[in-house]
């Protein structure tokens, strides 16, 4: 999971915008709707960040396809630690 975050969050361009998207999750479940709102980011990029974060195993859904819920994953929980350094670092 710490390969996979550092790729996700210190390898590519979006690496910020999903340690925002983590960050806002970590305060409550949203929808993707709700997230662009939050971070004023086009649908549609938030989306493509929900999507490698799924891919990734950093977020889960919950809920119906209308309106889904992103929820972070256990398995993140248990790598917390390697997140904020990471983030410390980007």
């Amino acid at each position: 999971m710490e390969k996979a975050l550092w790729y996700l969050l210190a390898g590519t361009r979006g690496g910020v915008n999903r340690a925002r998207i983590i960050r806002l999750l970590d305060e409550r479940p949203r929808n993707a709707n709700q997230l662009a709102e939050a971070l004023d980011v086009d649908y549609n990029t938030v989306r493509h960040h929900l999507d490698m974060l799924l891919d990734h195993d950093v977020v889960e859904t919950g809920g119906a396809d209308y309106g889904k819920l992103y929820f972070l994953t256990d398995r993140f929980e248990r790598h917390r630690e390697a997140f904020e350094r990471i983030t410390d670092n980007i």
